[in-house]
């Protein structure tokens, strides 16, 4: 994959959050872009983001894997109270910034806390993207499936396809169906059987199938 794609660090400071990350720039380019944020204790170098921005990349799609504003500040730890909407003013800027690069479709995604906060942006503001990837999207804290983060939902606009591990204790597969299903917009949820909050991608483990089948899922769903 590496051989059709190349990564470089991406910066825009004309915006405000700033855009920080790795553009990856395909080779013979479909002129669709994708964002890609990490979840809350992570970053944009996470070896899920890479491989996956590998793997659409080598299929034509410009992939911007990116830091949001709370790690942009504070290079540890998970983000605070305050920092969710100035996060999504973060994803709002990468996307302008995508978008001025091709003339093609542009989606947002993220693994668990940067997948929420891609909801939550797109459900105040419909026709943002033209998609959303969202892994392991955390519904609720583990253990703790009463307080769950579904109020948004019913105002999601926006096409959605949902990747996630039986196994995740942010959300089990009924609880996963039973949010889904209260979107309005198009969506698609992907099991990844025995998956974890991780999808395999913990340490220095990496489950080498998922990419490639999370792209083939993208491409059927989304065209």
């Amino acid at each position: 994959m590496l051989a059709n794609c190349s990564s470089e660090a991406f910066v825009d400071t004309s915006l405000d959050p700033h855009v920080r990350g790795f553009l990856h720039r395909p080779v013979a380019a479909s002129g669709d872009g994708l964002v890609l944020t990490h979840g809350a204790g992570s970053n944009s170098k996470s070896p899920l983001l890479v491989a996956l921005a590998e793997a659409f990349s080598a299929a034509g799609v410009t992939v911007l894997r990116c830091d949001l504003p709370y790690r942009q500040s504070r290079p540890y730890g998970p983000p605070r109270p305050g920092d969710a909407a100035h996060d999504r003013e973060g994803l709002k800027n990468a996307v302008t910034a995508l978008r001025n690069l091709g003339p093609g479709r542009v989606f947002l995604g993220g693994h668990s806390y940067g997948g929420r906060q891609s909801t939550m942006l797109c459900a105040d503001q419909p026709g943002l993207v033209d998609g959303l990837l969202l892994l392991s999207y955390p519904l609720h804290p583990p253990r703790k499936p009463d307080q769950l983060r579904v109020q948004h939902l019913p105002k999601l606009q926006t096409p959605a396809l949902f990747v996630y591990g039986t196994r995740d204790p942010f959300g089990s597969p009924e609880e996963m169906e039973a949010a889904v299903s209260l979107i309005p917009a198009k969506t698609r949820l992907v099991r990844i059987e025995g998956g974890g909050h991780d999808l395999g991608f913990k340490g220095k483990a990496k489950q080498e199938e998922l990419p490639a089948f999370v792209l083939a899922e993208f491409q059927k769903f989304f065209g």
